[in-house]
């Protein structure tokens, strides 16, 4: 099984890079964020035409997440349970026996600002959910943009983010709180080549120049993990015309 994450910037905008990078690229599942698209809105007929199923949960101009499945995807469930969020920022679905969690964690905008407060809250609360959801599902792997770059080598220039937003230690902190139930970032499951980064910003030739940050990340369960035999962050959709400033990461399960 092949599994994928993508945080996509607006399915409107991107929906023929999707299709295009699912027929390179024939994962059987994928998990999407910011569609930022109501649901009456989403495509699902090309979707489907593509060879997927799928399900969303979406509102205008923000957020939005969604998970494409070539396998019935059973079992939803649509935001967390253990907290009160009028944002659409979580999907679950069971895919053979897999459950999967498309997380799309807040930016927090600045650290000590109202929004931050609010991420470390979203974040300790999906750590609460998660516990319950991983004592029923053993076999469990979220994906998605987590907003989080864990450690300085997954950070262009330490120094200059040291501190601040996607690289702070509170934000660090939740996210080894949540590896601490169990999870494994699949990603440093192996060897990777240095620089190694799944988004950069669209300003002063991030790209070109590398400047990015790792924080688009796949968290597989022990079970999982034992089960993964590769994860690579795919720079290519990054190249194309008006591309996402996120890039697409997928994992092999054996």
């Amino acid at each position: 099984m092949k599994i994928a994450t993508w945080n996509v910037n607006s399915l409107k905008v991107r929906l023929p890079h999707l299709l295009q990078w699912l027929a390179a690229h024939p994962v059987d599942v994928l998990c999407l964020q910011e569609t930022k698209l109501t649901d009456d809105k989403f495509p699902i007929d090309a979707i489907n035409d593509a060879g997927y199923q799928v399900v969303f949960s979406g509102q205008k101009t923000y957020n939005g997440v969604a998970i494409l499945s070539r396998l019935p995807l059973v079992d939803v469930v649509r935001n967390n349970p253990r907290f009160d969020d009028p944002q659409q920022r979580i999907i679950a679905a069971t895919v053979d026996g897999v459950r999967i969690i498309c997380a799309y964690v807040p930016n927090g905008q600045a650290v000590d600002s109202e929004k931050y407060a609010y991420k470390l809250s979203w974040l300790a609360a999906l750590r609460e959910w998660l516990a319950e959801e991983m004592a029923c599902h053993p076999q469990l792997a979220i994906l998605g943009d987590y907003n989080i770059a864990p450690e300085d080598r997954d950070v262009h220039d330490p120094v200059e983010w040291a501190g601040q937003i996607h690289c702070s230690d509170a934000e660090r902190g939740a996210l080894t709180a949540l590896t601490a139930l169990g999870l494994r970032d699949a990603f440093r499951l192996f060897e990777q080549p240095d620089k190694s980064y799944s988004w950069w910003d669209y300003r002063m030739l991030g790209f070109r120049r590398n400047r990015g940050l790792r924080i688009d990340h796949i968290l597989l369960s022990a079970p999982l993990a034992v089960r993964c035999t590769a994860c690579a962050i795919d720079r290519e959709p990054r190249t194309w015309e008006q591309p996402s400033d996120h890039a697409p990461v997928t994992a092999t399960l054996d």
